[in-house]
């Protein structure tokens, strides 16, 4: 037996918080009869459903996609643009994306219908390492870099730091090529720290996330997770350094 609202999170249909707010909205039934109440236990014998919908007991499905440019983070659009998960049309489960990249963005993005796992990889307390390649218009100087290694302020407050790795400079052109690493999933925030140095991104590409990476995957395709991929992830992210912690000591990280 779980809880009612633990199992609507795990079947991708929301967060765990806003699961909570479904049931005390109404919106949520347990074998045809509408349940309000919070901590109600149900198991595989009941049947659930929200706002009509059936929740299926799914096999859970883990992917790794190597996200287009202009593609939307979302499982539909009301605009008509294309979605993550348009990109994985011979899934039948029914998957949503692990975070977050920007319409503009590229790279790695993890997809799942595994409500809990992704609830884990995203939990605020704990951060796993996300790698980027971030081209820019600019000159990140030896000193901006000290200062993304320590932490900048943004209008959201301090970012944790960050560890950057140098691939090109040209002066002349003034265009950088750069790794950034770090340890949190705020909204646009490598964007959001090159503006604070006023400089524009031109390339945004996730590489890494944790220890994974895109591997031979051109953008557009997918790959299947394997189960010691996803069981490592879970350990990661379960285990990980808090937030509090992670900002001391040299902030090089």
């Amino acid at each position: 037996m779980e809880r009612l609202q633990k199992v609507i999170a795990a079947a991708g249909v929301a967060s765990r918080r806003k699961a909570e707010q479904l049931i005390a909205d109404g919106h949520v039934k347990v074998n045809g009869k509408v349940v309000t109440e919070m901590g109600v236990q149900v198991g595989p014998q009941d049947e659930v459903s929200v706002d009509g919908v059936i929740l299926n007991q799914e096999e859970k499905v883990y992917f790794l996609l190597n996200k287009p440019k202009q593609v939307i983070c979302a499982v539909s659009d009301d605009r008509g643009r294309q979605t993550v998960v348009d990109c994985l049309p011979d899934v039948k489960e029914r998957i949503f994306p692990v975070g977050r990249l920007d319409y503009e963005s590229t790279g790695l993005l993890i997809m799942t219908n595994d409500g809990e796992f992704a609830n884990c990889l995203m939990h605020p307390r704990y951060h796993l390492p996300k790698t980027y390649e971030v081209a820019i218009n600019g000159i990140l100087t030896d000193q901006m870099i000290h200062m993304l290694e320590k932490g900048i302020k943004l209008d959201d407050g301090m970012t944790l730091p960050a560890q950057v790795q140098l691939l090109s400079r040209l002066e002349g052109k003034k265009k950088t090529v750069f790794l950034i690493t770090i340890f949190e999933g705020r909204n646009r925030e490598i964007r959001r720290m090159m503006e604070y140095f006023h400089c524009e991104v031109t390339r945004l590409n996730r590489i890494g996330y944790g220890f994974l990476d895109l591997g031979s995957l051109r953008q557009g395709q997918y790959r299947r997770l394997r189960r010691y991929e996803v069981r490592k992830l879970m350990h990661m992210a379960q285990s990980g350094m808090p937030a509090e912690d992670s900002t001391s000591g040299s902030g090089s990280m």
